[in-house]
């Protein structure tokens, strides 16, 4: 028979997964984050650096310079895995206005980033997911965490606490805000946010 100990202990964990799956953070980067200041990487922007994409090519983010992006730390077998669909919907609906999302697959949260790269494109077809995927990336492992993550966080001060956290990064591969998995995607919190970046 469990004990209440345990019971509790269960309860309590439960709760704190809750707790996180459901972050509804909208967070505006200040000009000047604090915790960059105390730590350089000497990288001047996110476009200035390099990521690998599903099929192991280095892509270089400076293609995505001028450009609006959404980087997105995705999972496939996580609750929020419906907003590909809804990504996808974002992704075409600023595109030729000079837009795109990016999407890191992340087996961080929940262990819910299992398997390989041919997995993770199945996934991403099945809601006919385009937008641009790269390999998976670590983020709550601060040893081992993405050089890309590392800078989003350290610009903004904010970690994703779940999966589907979004940052938006400017023109000039800033980042500007933060939200987190239970922002839906095409939620006024950003499209008010992508539309003023694209008339700037």
């Amino acid at each position: 028979m469990i004990s209440n100990k345990i019971k509790i202990r269960i309860v309590l964990l439960f709760s704190l997964l809750i707790s996180m799956s459901c972050d509804s953070r909208v967070i505006e980067v200040s000009e000047k984050n604090v915790k960059n200041e105390n730590k350089n990487m000497n990288v001047e922007n996110l476009y200035a650096m390099q990521a690998t994409n599903l099929e192991g090519e280095t892509i270089e983010l400076s293609s995505y310079a001028g450009k609006i992006t959404l980087l997105v730390n995705v999972a496939s077998k996580c609750g929020y895995t419906k907003q590909y669909a809804d990504l996808q919907q974002l992704n075409d609906e600023y595109a030729e206005q000079g837009f795109a999302v990016i999407g890191f697959p992340c087996n961080d949260f929940g262990k819910q980033e299992p398997g390989d790269a041919q997995d993770i494109s199945a996934c991403a077809a099945k809601y006919s997911a385009t937008f641009d995927l790269m390999s998976k990336v670590v983020i709550s492992d601060h040893a081992n965490r993405s050089a890309i993550y590392d800078y989003l966080i350290l610009e903004t001060g904010v970690e994703p606490s779940w999966n589907f956290g979004k940052y938006l990064v400017d023109v000039d591969g800033k980042p500007i805000a933060f939200f987190g998995s239970n922002i839906n995607p095409t939620s006024d919190e950003i499209t008010s946010r992508i539309e003023t970046l694209l008339k700037r």
